[in-house]
Formats: C-alpha cells, sequence, structure tokens
C-alpha cells in the first residue's frame, strides 16, 4: 500500500461518516433545542381559584408565630375577664362557650389547611416530574458525550497507530 493510499485511509478514518450517527446525532440536536424544565410552581399558581389562594393564606397565618401569640392571648384574655375581672360573666368557669369556639374554629381550620396541603403536594408533584424529565435528558446527552469521547479516542489510536506505521515505511 502507498503512503498515499494510507494517506487517504486515514482521512476516511477521520472523517467516518456513518448514517445512524448522523440520524442519533440529529435527534440528539433535536433534543438539545427543546427545553424540558418548567416553572411548574407558576404555571400551577396562574390556575388558582379564589377559595385555594384564601386557604394557602389560612394556613400560612395559621402555622404562623403571630397566629400562636395572638390566639394565646385572645384565651388569656377570655378565661381572665370570665373568671376574675367580670362580676357576672358570659361563660362561666368550665368555659362551655369558649370550648365550643375553639371546636367549631378547629373544625374549620383542618379541612382548609389540608386542602393548602393538597395544593403543595400537586406543586410538589409537578416539581418531581420536571426534575425527572430535566435528569433524563442530561443523562441522555452525557450518555452521547461519553460515547463520542469513546469514538475519538479509539480514532485517535488508529490515527497514531497509522502514523507510526508511516514514520517506520518512511525510514
Amino acid at each position: 500500500m502507498s503512503i498515499n493510499n494510507q494517506r487517504l485511509e486515514l482521512i476516511k478514518t477521520i472523517l467516518n461518516d456513518d448514517k445512524s450517527a448522523a440520524e442519533e446525532e440529529e435527534t440528539l440536536h433535536q433534543l438539545l433545542k427543546e427545553y424540558v424544565s418548567k416553572d411548574a410552581i407558576s404555571e400551577h399558581d396562574n390556575s388558582v381559584s379564589f377559595g385555594q389562594k384564601a386557604a394557602d393564606n389560612l394556613a400560612k397565618f395559621a402555622g404562623s408565630w403571630t397566629f400562636i401569640i395572638a390566639f394565646f392571648c385572645i384565651l388569656a384574655l377570655w378565661i381572665i375577664l370570665n373568671a376574675v375581672i367580670l362580676s357576672k360573666p358570659y361563660d362561666i368557669y368550665p368555659f362551655i362557650l369558649l370550648n365550643l369556639i375553639l371546636s367549631c374554629l378547629a373544625s374549620i381550620q383542618a379541612p382548609v389547611i389540608m386542602m393548602s396541603q393538597n395544593r403543595q403536594e400537586q406543586k410538589d408533584r409537578l416539581r418531581s416530574v420536571n426534575d425527572y424529565k430535566v435528569n433524563l435528558k442530561s443523562e441522555i446527552i452525557i450518555e452521547d458525550l461519553h460515547l463520542k469521547l469513546d469514538n475519538i479516542i479509539e480514532n485517535q489510536q488508529v490515527i497514531m497507530d497509522r502514523i507510526s506505521a508511516l514514520e517506520k515505511s518512511n525510514k
């Protein structure tokens, strides 16, 4: 084999143009062009009804220190007024009216907070699906890069072997 034929063979190896590799490359470029990630939170928050917003705000307030301190102060004031200050209390010692109010508050507050938690769970589910898609896309791209690097290393080794062979034949 002459040196020119060896050089032509070397160039063909470098420019290895396989049809399936071109199709895979086109698919990968299509994948790269398309964005998989979404802002799931703002997308979910755009379709929120008035009741859902109210539930979120109530859950946010009911879980705050402001609510706990205010609630404690109201309870303490209620008890002090009815047990100590008022000569004719409207709710005597076992505080039956207070118990009724607390029961009503709990029976309304619990389902509203659960509605808010369900909405948060939906957001988390959307976030999870979005993360999965992004991770899958990244995995595909990284795998393709590894394959390309492996091919480059193999081609480089073949080229180095051929260059060594050319140098030996020239001497």
